[in-house]
């Protein structure tokens, strides 16, 4: 190591995560929880594959009126 070596920089920010993380230790652990929760699922493919099928296409311009309806 160089005698001329600074500390190495820690921002603000880094600081504040890291007093958060030592006071409550089972934070991460409820973050990942949540995220179980409400992201990682698992995907139906068949009723996706199912739902695309049944899609009807939109029509180009939807407050067109068909020709003969008033």
């Amino acid at each position: 190591m160089s005698i001329f070596r600074r500390p190495d920089y820690r921002s603000d920010t880094t600081e504040f995560i890291d007093q958060l993380k030592s006071a409550k230790p089972g934070l991460e652990q409820s973050q990942r929880q949540g995220r179980a929760l409400l992201w990682d699922k698992q995907i139906d493919r068949d009723f996706m594959a199912d739902a695309q099928a049944a899609r009807v296409a939109q029509k180009p311009y939807v407050y067109q009126t068909e020709p003969g309806l008033k």
